[in-house]
């Protein structure tokens, strides 16, 4: 093994990632020989790239949009989580083999839990109705998540129903689908609600949601980080609902990667948020 440990996040186009802040930050502070660096590859180049960072001594690396389900062809090994998930977000390398994990439904659970922990109030991932909004990568690890939490019933909706039918497969008993149009009108019972859509970031049009029929104890959740106050949590906290950030779920996702690569498990602290905030 190298002395130094290499790694990155691949993706196309890549200079919008925070991963080499969060990964930097955490080589720094905990005296790693590593780097981490954003590394484009498009998507007629992913297999030459892949093979690139083997030859390069590459301990692995992050896997972000358009990626993350066209790499699973390469993998030699796939985690449970990204097997049920069908999505990896991070990838190690060893002796030429690709490992392929998910570890965005660790970061989406554990944004939850630290928001119940530190907001203080009588909140429980597994106490009713979840209301998740997409069917894409991001949908598809909130959703596992939540069903592994032990959520009693989720109501998934999309813009594409067939994909949100597709994305209840994981559990016909649990999750139920119902028509974009409707997704305001699920809220009067639901004690989560999930933007696991792109909607709200910079650049791809608003998320439209009437909150004022939602039930007073309803956690709104946000993915999108990019503003991190997007205009649907900014309507939410108008009707005096709690609210959650996505940058949570970043910087949590990131855990579990950088512990495979360095054999150090990080802490997320006040500074490296507000560090990934702020650069």
């Amino acid at each position: 093994m190298n002395d130094i440990i290499k790694a990155g996040v691949i993706g196309h186009p890549i200079g919008h990632s925070k991963s080499p802040i969060i990964h930097n930050h955490w080589i720094d502070t905990y005296h790693c020989k590593g780097t981490y660096e954003a590394i484009d590859i498009a998507p007629d180049q992913l297999k030459d790239g892949l093979n690139r960072l083997i030859d390069d001594g590459y301990a692995g690396f992050n896997v972000t949009v358009p990626h993350k389900q066209a790499v699973i062809e390469f993998c030699h090994d796939l985690d449970a989580t990204a097997l049920a998930v069908g999505a990896v977000n991070t990838v190690v390398i060893e002796n030429g083999r690709l490992t392929g994990m998910n570890t965005d439904v660790y970061g989406f659970i554990e944004n939850l839990r630290n928001a119940a922990r530190n907001f203080g109030f009588s909140w429980a991932i597994e106490r009713g109705p979840a209301v998740v909004l997409g069917t894409g990568g991001a949908a598809r690890a909130a959703v596992y998540g939540l069903l592994q939490e032990n959520v009693p019933d989720i109501i998934l909706t999309g813009r594409t129903r067939d994909k949100a039918l597709d994305l209840a497969k994981m559990d016909p008993s649990r999750i139920t689908v119902v028509d974009w149009a409707e997704r305001s009108n699920m809220l009067a019972g639901a004690n989560l609600l999930v933007n696991a859509t792109s909607l709200g970031m910079a650049g791809n049009g608003d998320l439209d949601m009437d909150f004022s029929s939602a039930n007073p104890d309803l956690l709104v959740h946000d993915i999108v980080y990019t503003p991190l106050y997007t205009d649907f949590l900014r309507a939410a906290r108008e009707e005096d609902l709690r609210i959650l950030t996505g940058i949570g779920m970043l910087l949590y996702q990131a855990k579990p990667a950088f512990e495979a690569w360095f054999d150090v498990i990080p802490e997320v602290t006040q500074i490296l948020e507000d560090k990934v905030l702020n650069t």
